[in-house]
């Protein structure tokens, strides 16, 4: 059966036992503020003995180490308004233990049978953990101080990239302009239209400010634009369009496609639509679902044997278009029914289910 203590010693006994019991420095202040009881730990930690602690006001202790603005902020005006306060955060320089951060939780005892009132004060020491935490601010801003200086490094290098490529562009067109053959022509034109392919992947990129995965849509639409731009003249119109979804791929699956794009675009122009074919046009669509997608770009031109490799003609234009499939682990189809249809075909990752 539970029994009550039987006078104000045991009561005193029993609350001195828990002060002591308890890890973390504590005092027990009357209203004035004079130290009632404290915790071994407090003594300890504070390096101070009994003698010059009980009965003594707080800012009196350790030749003043308590005589704190902040602290006489708690104890003097916010505590008079409330009845408790947590987390509030000293920092001082005490003498014997250096600079420290401590975390004080206050609280008012209001008795019913007496007008008294009395504070507990509890001290946490978190400098350990504060200074972790300013590490690890300073961490971070060192990080983003180097991916800023990344960031600036990567924009210069896509900027020389990009100039190189348009160099390499112009000097191609230009020596397609003065040769005389006209084969030579043709694979110097050719070689500018790759060049601007793979510019085209930088300058979106650039334009997205990344470099993981680009959108396929918009990507696609610029470069049939800039190639159309470039190989489409007046006197042959064709029409070429891009149909995508919002799929998004790697940049260096990009790359891959925006050649095959390329490859197969040079290919209608040049032999799907003989001189004078009405309403010519060449559809390029993109189709994705996880990580499986399907490129194809088709034609409404004068068609070919099923059999027909989609650069038969090219020959440089075969050979890249089958490593282009290889290197993106795709299959090519090739149809020829009122024109001539290619799809490459990425298939969708298998998830195997987990062994139980």
């Amino acid at each position: 059966m539970p029994t009550s203590l039987q006078g104000i010693e045991d009561a005193q006994t029993l609350a001195q036992a828990i002060v002591d019991t308890i890890h973390e420095p504590l005092l027990v202040l009357d209203a004035e503020f004079r130290v009632l009881a404290a915790s071994r730990s407090f003594y300890a930690i504070f390096q101070v003995d009994p003698e010059h602690t009980i009965g003594r006001p707080l800012y009196w202790l350790g030749d003043g180490q308590w005589n704190i603005a902040a602290l006489r902020v708690l104890l003097e005006t916010i505590i008079p308004e409330r009845v408790a306060m947590d987390g509030f955060e000293v920092e001082h320089d005490f003498p014997g233990l250096g600079a420290r951060t401590m975390l004080l939780n206050a609280r008012k005892v209001i008795y019913e049978r007496s007008a008294n009132t009395t504070i507990l004060l509890a001290f946490t020491d978190i400098t350990a953990r504060r200074a972790i935490e300013r590490e690890k601010e300073e961490l971070l801003e060192r990080t983003e101080d180097l991916l800023a200086q990344q960031q600036t490094l990567l924009q210069e290098m896509q900027h020389r990239v990009a100039n190189s490529l348009q160099i390499i562009a112009s000097i191609l067109m230009i020596k397609a302009r003065a040769v005389t053959s006209e084969e030579t022509r043709q694979h110097l034109s050719d070689a500018h239209q790759r060049v601007m392919s793979v510019a085209e992947v930088q300058a979106h990129l650039h334009a997205s400010g990344g470099v993981e995965r680009i959108e396929v849509g918009g990507y696609l639409t610029k470069l049939c634009a800039s190639l159309a731009k470039s190989m489409i003249g007046e006197d042959r119109p064709i029409i070429l369009e891009v149909v995508a979804d919002e799929g998004e791929i790697g940049s260096d699956k990009a790359v891959s496609i925006g050649l095959i794009v390329t490859e197969l675009l040079i290919n209608a122009v040049k032999y799907a639509f003989p001189a004078g074919t009405p309403d010519a046009q060449v559809m390029v669509t993109y189709t994705s679902a996880g990580d499986g997608w399907t490129l194809t770009v088709a034609d409404n031109g004068v068609g070919k044997t099923p059999d027909a490799a989609p650069g038969k003609h090219g020959g440089l234009g075969t050979v890249i278009v089958d490593a282009l499939v290889k290197q993106l682990g795709a299959t090519m189809k090739v149809q020829s029914v009122g024109g001539v249809s290619v799809s490459i075909t990425h298939a969708a990752s298998v998830l195997l289910p987990q062994a139980a």
